[in-house]
């Protein structure tokens, strides 16, 4: 019997057998349920922080420390149910052109079968968006079965987003431009609400009352060249209230960055990040190499940074990844320091927010994500074209580590297991 299991046990058993001052004997099996939140604490197993790197191509999660060496603790398989997903897609016209079309397109040949990931509030189970199931499924991480699976509307799943608490989960469902948001233990959906063409990445404002989506529009065709930006579609951010589901306010960037004298850049909002007031928001950009800086209370864009091209990088925008030259941005809990992946460039570096200075060019092979390491010293990017992630100091610019991973590592997540958590075989 699991160690939490024989301690609930126990607990039930005093509850029943030792008196409680001025309450009847038989009246204290019925106070059990009101003390249980008081003796919740002792019934949950402890928790150890960790970071989550899901290897796209590969169908795997590998777990690293979030801090110190970012050693790697075990991998988990994302896809145990391939066999039988594959079997349906096949026996499905429309689902195999789609699926073929991921394949070819987002996914540069390869299936895309993990792209974000979250673990539920105790620790015992990993949430997965796989886009080439356009799903999302929940792992348990102690057996490696799929405790719920919740098939996304259209025929994509892509980024995701957690709750400031930690209890609901929203996705992007690509191809129907839908978000879905999910109960993160049961995969009930709790709600959902339409965005602008392909929406992409998601934020929670911290007080979890609204959610950020960010729409980049069709990314997967050749028509790159400026003249033909209007046949990208609807891009646009969407921000909808978390109790109702309704859409409370769309912001076109388009008028603010043609306000700012940037007609030049496109307006499909890529990663994008919430200072820790909420006072700014910064985001990259189709095609560029840089970031923008956007004044969320003025509602206008503020300052926008270039950051230096890699000669050996193509000049030809139809080989970039999906429309995406950097793709990959973070912050420093204190707000100082930026981190931004330089994709396309082979490069990271670490951004002065007040001064928009860039520190030492980082090299790196197709760094795809940055995010910040459990203690916040660090910024920790994917470097898909070395299956790899480095931790970058916020402090020095520097590569500080680097680990191995699976193939093709994109979303990096801090999430938690239990203390000791061995990998299932």
């Amino acid at each position: 019997m699991p160690v939490r299991q024989i301690v609930a046990a126990t607990l039930g058993a005093v509850l029943a057998a030792v008196p409680l001052a001025g309450v009847p004997a038989a009246a204290a099996p019925a106070l059990q349920p009101a003390l249980q939140p008081a003796l919740q604490p002792a019934l949950q197993p402890a928790l150890q922080e960790v970071m989550f790197v899901g290897n796209n191509w590969e169908g795997t999660v590998d777990v690293i420390r979030a801090r110190g060496d970012f050693g790697r603790i075990g991998r988990i398989n994302v896809v145990p149910d391939r066999t039988q997903r594959l079997l349906e897609i096949y026996l499905n016209p429309i689902r195999l052109a789609f699926y073929l079309g991921i394949q070819q397109g987002p996914g540069e040949g390869h299936d895309q079968l993990v792209d974000d990931m979250y673990t539920t509030p105790d620790g015992t189970a990993l949430v997965a968006s796989r886009p080439s199931f356009a799903d999302v499924v929940s792992v348990d991480l102690a057996t490696g079965d799929i405790r719920w699976r919740f098939p996304v509307s259209g025929f994509r799943s892509d980024h995701m987003a957690v709750s400031p608490d930690g209890r609901t989960v929203a996705v992007s469902a690509s191809t129907s431009n839908t978000v879905h948001v999910l109960d993160i233990v049961t995969g009930r959906q709790l709600g959902s609400f339409q965005a602008g063409d392909k929406p992409h990445e998601n934020i929670y404002t911290r007080d979890g009352r609204r959610l950020w989506n960010m729409s980049i529009g069709e990314v997967n065709t050749a028509l790159d060249d400026p003249s033909q930006d209007w046949s990208k579609g609807d891009r646009r951010i969407t921000i909808a209230d978390t109790s109702t589901f309704q859409v409370s306010k769309v912001i076109d960037m388009r008028t603010r960055l043609d306000a700012f004298g940037r007609s030049d850049l496109s307006d499909a909002v890529r990663p994008a990040i919430l200072t820790p007031d909420e006072s700014r928001l910064y985001f990259q950009v189709s095609f560029f190499a840089g970031l923008v800086e956007y004044d969320v209370a003025a509602d206008r864009i503020t300052r926008v940074k270039e950051l230096p091209l890699n000669p050996a990088t193509s000049p030809d925008r139809t080989t970039w990844v999906n429309d995406s030259r950097h793709h990959g941005l973070s912050i420093s809990p204190d707000g100082s320091k930026l981190c931004v992946a330089g994709t396309m460039d082979d490069y990271a570096t670490v951004v002065d927010r007040a001064t928009l200075a860039q520190g030492p060019l980082v090299t790196a092979s197709k760094p795809y994500w940055a995010t910040v390491s459990g203690d916040g010293l660090s910024c920790v990017i994917s470097e898909s074209g070395a299956d790899r992630v480095s931790a970058i100091s916020f402090a020095t610019g520097q590569r500080i580590a680097s680990v191995p991973v699976g193939d093709h590592p994109q979303r990096v997540r801090v999430g938690q297991v239990p203390t000791g958590w061995t990998a299932p075989v």
